[in-house]
């Protein structure tokens, strides 16, 4: 369980592993995996119907009560059709903690909830004053995404822990599994804040004047409003010590669906992270050209914005590719490009196009070159086009490499249990980043997952699930 009051100075990689590691019967711990997976399919049934999308009301009210609510009948819901929401602090994303929680209170652990909702399922271990495992995910969601996205990591730590108890196994030190919340209110915030609510908070490194500006355009409420109204306390955000503080624990680890096409596309199952790509972003370029009639002006006399916005797009995107070539991991995005609704006309030249930019990397020299070819490019091209650029800012949000003494050892895992892993790198972001930063040896297993993330058609094969969840039971027990 989380030590409150330790000495907060990162745990070197030399902590990753107890100094008592149990022996591991891999195939003892393979057939009580199978024993429990009906179990787990029963509550991955439950918690979607739980957290089915029905309206916006429904999903944005505060949670009231802490007791286990009631789910619909799942029959009676196309959950899978319609997808589920879970908003942060939410009625629906309570339902579906009363219900990890009423599972873990059933698999005998230790429950404790702390002052931002974050839910701690303990199996306690041999030595428990020994710095311990954290495992888990997030239980939000995006509005009508995937059932999978986030619960599949916490549902995988209770199934893991399930296994141990299942095998007769005691884990060397405590293995605590964690129900994260709020990681997902950059889909359902707008303001200046940096999502990722609960992890944050839990490990200090949340700034409390985010929960005030991030605001419910649906409803108008802050976030700190909606923590309160759900029961819980955004005024602890920085008072004290953190919950959560590295010198206390081996590592955290975190399964999590590939929120791509590699894994299926490659035909492996499950994938060890590397690192998970950092990103900058420039959230408000403008191409500033004239407008004019489109059929009165030569075009050399022109100063199209839209012309030379496509040229800029172009000349970058054959920049990384040619980063991609010369082996630099890179990908590069224009996710908003479009001239002014109310101006645009098809007898008019554009004048004006806003638009962003992206790359993301797991290095930062790759995404510094980026940013400042942007800046290159954009005077070249303005020039030639005869209009301007305003690129604005580019923020950074780092990479986090993934622990490599873990990395070997869930490969070491895989091997040993017989599964087909393979090393990916991470393009979206997750929880783990946030213990990266406060200076945590963490690792991320990927699970095979077909038509994507933060949409209904998330499709993991629960085969391939149990084949993730016995490499994160295999490391817990080191």
């Amino acid at each position: 369980m989380a030590r409150a009051g330790a000495r907060t100075e990162p745990a070197s990689e030399d902590t990753a592993m107890p100094p008592h590691p149990i022996d591991i019967d891999e195939p003892k711990l393979l057939r009580a995996l199978d024993a429990v997976m009906p179990r787990v399919a029963d509550l991955f049934d439950r918690t979607r119907a739980a957290s089915a999308h029905r309206d916006a009301a429904a999903t944005t009210a505060p949670a009231t009560s802490p007791a286990p609510t009631s789910p619909a009948d799942p029959a009676s819901l196309d959950t899978h059709a319609a997808g589920v929401s879970r908003p942060p602090y939410s009625e629906a994303e309570q339902r579906v903690a009363d219900l990890l929680t009423e599972h873990a209170r059933d698999l005998h652990l230790e429950c404790r909830v702390d002052a931002y909702g974050n839910g701690y399922y303990t199996l306690p271990g041999r030595d428990r004053e020994a710095p311990g495992w954290l495992c888990g995910s997030h239980i939000d969601s995006v509005p009508r995404g995937g059932h999978y996205d986030g619960l599949a990591g916490v549902i995988a730590g209770l199934a893991a822990v399930a296994a141990m108890r299942e095998a007769g196994a005691v884990p060397a030190v405590d293995v605590t599994v964690m129900a994260v919340r709020s990681e997902e209110a950059s889909a359902w915030y707008a303001g200046v804040h940096g999502g990722h609510i609960g992890s944050r908070a839990a490990l200090g490194l949340l700034p409390r004047g985010e929960l005030d500006s991030a605001v419910d355009s649906r409803t108008g409420r802050t976030l700190a409003e909606q923590m309160r109204l759900a029961g819980f306390d955004p005024d602890a955000v920085g008072r004290g010590d953190p919950v959560l503080q590295a010198a206390r624990w081996r590592g955290w680890l975190e399964l999590h669906i590939e929120q791509g096409p590699v894994l299926e596309t490659d035909g492996h199952p499950v994938g060890i992270v590397t690192a998970i790509r950092g990103a900058t972003r420039a959230r408000d370029c403008r191409a500033l050209g004239e407008w004019t009639h489109s059929g009165a002006v030569p075009h050399e006399l022109r100063h199209d914005a839209l012309l030379g916005a496509t040229a800029l797009v172009q000349s970058l995107a054959r920049e990384a590719a040619a980063a991609r070539a010369a082996g630099d991991d890179l990908t590069f995005t224009v996710g908003r490009f479009g001239t002014e609704a109310a101006e645009h006309s098809i007898t008019k030249v554009p004048g004006r196009v806003d638009f962003c930019l992206e790359f993301r990397s797991q290095s930062r020299a790759v995404m510094e070159r980026m940013s400042a070819l942007a800046h290159g490019h954009a005077a070249a091209v303005g020039a030639e086009w005869r209009m301007q650029f305003d690129l604005g800012t580019f923020s950074l949000q780092e990479p986090a490499p993934m622990c490599p003494r873990l990395q070997a050892s869930m490969a070491e895992g895989a091997r040993a249990l017989g599964i087909d892993a393979v090393p990916i790198a991470s393009g979206a972001g997750h929880d783990a980043q946030d213990f990266v930063h406060a200076g945590f040896p963490a690792a991320m297993i990927f699970v095979r997952n077909a038509n994507g993330s933060h949409n209904p058609r998330e499709a993991m094969d629960l085969d391939d699930f149990r084949l993730g969840t016995a490499l994160l039971a295999w490391q817990l027990m080191r």
